[in-house]
């Protein structure tokens, strides 16, 4: 059975999305599972053992530039690359326009369908034209974690009931370079209200170092760079990672010995890792994104923002469970 995944982006939905696809490797035999994905996001789909091939899909630059001669030949290479396969399912994830116009134009086998949500759940987008374009459209609950969100979708489209076990879909091997005890400190976000103060996270830096923890800064972009070069000024010592593609950061989460973040995908990367992990809410939505179902992984959530004293705490409680696994 072939099955197209569609969920263009951003990074945090397309790793809620990942348990979804094991779900349908485990539960439908002989299954091959393609994914439409934004080309930012298409190397972390590697390190997925469930999705079989990865069509990268730039339509938000290529709506900028549509009138060119390049973006016109781009379009025409990636709708070649998406009819290249006939689908027996092709299921919508996403629940937006753009994504509504990827489902239609995969081309079905003679008894496929195209599967999408019936409706908007609490704080997610939705547009109407993906439930247009379905041949059935699922509804899910209003007060849906993302992660279930997508389970649900494909158990419902495909027939089978969801498994108990979530398998988060991530296979990184650990980065030798990252240092031993060492504590990512993932402050970066695409949402500037998302931030959590620069003098909160050097704070929280010198007290993870004063427990004799390695600090680690990624970042993403200028911005992000100056956040960190402050940071480390404040925490002699901390290493700045170089920025990377999202396999190799990916590798060098999964060397970490925890993380702390914002909501961001990054952060969510951490998450699917299983690693301890406190991730810090400024807005009470933690219960959509945030971790689930797991001791060592917890969320913080406080007005207008929650204190290193907080994070710190929840930190240390995490850690403490994560020493009690077997």
């Amino acid at each position: 059975m072939r099955v197209l995944l569609v969920k263009l982006s951003s990074l945090g939905d397309v790793v809620h999305s990942l348990p979804a696809a094991m779900d349908l490797q485990a539960q439908v035999s002989d299954v091959q599972i393609d994914w439409v994905v934004e080309p930012a996001f298409a190397p972390l789909l590697k390190l997925c053992p469930a999705v079989k091939r990865i069509i990268p899909c730039n339509l938000r630059q290529w709506r900028k530039s549509f009138w060119q001669a390049d973006t016109r030949r781009a379009w025409h290479a990636f709708k070649h690359d998406l009819q290249a396969t006939d689908y027996d399912a092709v299921i919508d994830l996403q629940g937006l326009t753009k994504s509504a116009l990827i489902s239609q134009l995969a081309r079905l086998t003679s008894n496929g369908k195209r599967y999408a949500m019936a409706n908007r759940t609490k704080g997610s987008g939705y547009e109407a034209p993906t439930r247009w374009v379905a041949d059935v459209a699922i509804r899910c609950e209003w007060h849906s974690h993302a992660l279930d969100r997508g389970r649900h979708v494909c158990a419902q489209a495909l027939g089978y009931a969801l498994p108990r076990l979530v398998q988060a879909g991530l296979q990184a091997t650990p980065h030798t370079e990252v240092l031993a005890q060492t504590v990512a400190l993932v402050h970066g976000s695409s949402r500037a209200d998302k931030a959590w103060p620069l003098a909160h996270w050097q704070v929280l830096g010198q007290a993870l170092q004063a427990q004799g923890f390695q600090l680690a800064l990624p970042h993403a972009n200028d911005a992000e760079l100056q956040t960190a070069q402050a940071v480390a000024s404040a925490c002699p010592g901390a290493v700045i990672w170089p920025h990377c593609d999202l396999v190799k950061l990916t590798q060098r989460l999964a060397a970490c010995a925890g993380v702390v973040g914002v909501d961001s995908g990054v952060s969510h990367i951490a998450v699917a890792l299983g690693l301890p992990h406190v991730q810090i809410y400024n807005f009470n939505t933690a219960w959509r994104t945030g971790p689930k179902g797991c001791a060592w992984q917890q969320s913080v959530f406080a007005t207008p923002t929650p204190s290193p004293a907080t994070v710190l705490s929840a930190f240390a409680a995490c850690m403490a469970s994560e020493a009690q696994q077997p």
